[in-house]
């Protein structure tokens, strides 16, 4: 299988704790961040591209996308503190070739003093782990 979530996470998760000192990373949904800001950031699809597949070797590419959830609970500013950890992520995301598919503000069910970013990304990876706009 073609894996590249930990590289992702690292790349996303450097860029942010450099410029966001004490931010909340995951690489899984959390329904509880327990500090904000808080961001996850979760693998939700990596299948074969079919395209490209062969006899010999069944997976040549792969198809993957991302979910990115932002948090902030400030008491001024919540919405502008996550749309610029947004924008941080957007263009990282963007600069490794992958096409934003998603991009929305999302009520926080649990806790409405919260606000919640929600983007998608997508790709398509190679086996030697080149990414590809698709």
């Amino acid at each position: 299988m073609i894996d590249i979530e930990n590289e992702i996470f690292s790349i996303i998760s450097e860029k942010l704790k450099a410029k966001y000192q004490g931010i909340y990373i995951s690489g899984e949904y959390v329904k509880s961040p327990p500090s904000f800001p808080s961001v996850s950031l979760i693998e939700m699809d990596n299948q074969i591209y079919r395209s490209t597949r062969t006899n010999d070797v069944l997976e040549n590419h792969v198809q993957v996308m991302y979910e990115i959830n932002v948090y902030s609970n400030k008491t001024k500013g919540k919405k502008t503190e996550a749309k610029s950890i947004m924008s941080v992520i957007d263009t990282e995301f963007a600069r490794l070739g992958f096409t934003r598919i998603m991009y929305n503000s999302i009520p926080n069910e649990l806790d409405a003093t919260i606000y919640r970013i929600v983007a998608r990304y997508r790709a398509v990876v190679s086996k030697e782990k080149v990414i590809y706009r698709r």
